[in-house]
């Protein structure tokens, strides 16, 4: 029995949502790992920070940049 045009219409229709599904899934998961990634940068910055005296990471940088 051929498909009617309304069937083939729903079949899309649900194609496309399983397609929008894996792709906001995809963004979460790139989400997830960026984060994480930016949580151990700040844990480094912050055990830099700890072994300098008096002066942050950010403030090193910031005077690294200035004498550039």
């Amino acid at each position: 029995m051929p498909i009617t045009l309304e069937n083939k219409l729903s079949n899309l229709i649900n194609e496309i949502k399983e397609i929008k599904k894996d792709l906001i899934l995809q963004e979460l998961k790139k989400t997830r790992i960026s984060k994480h990634k930016i949580n151990k940068w700040k844990m480094l910055g912050e055990k830099v920070s700890s072994k300098w005296e008096n002066i942050s990471v950010i403030e090193e940088i910031n005077q690294q940049r200035e004498k550039s």
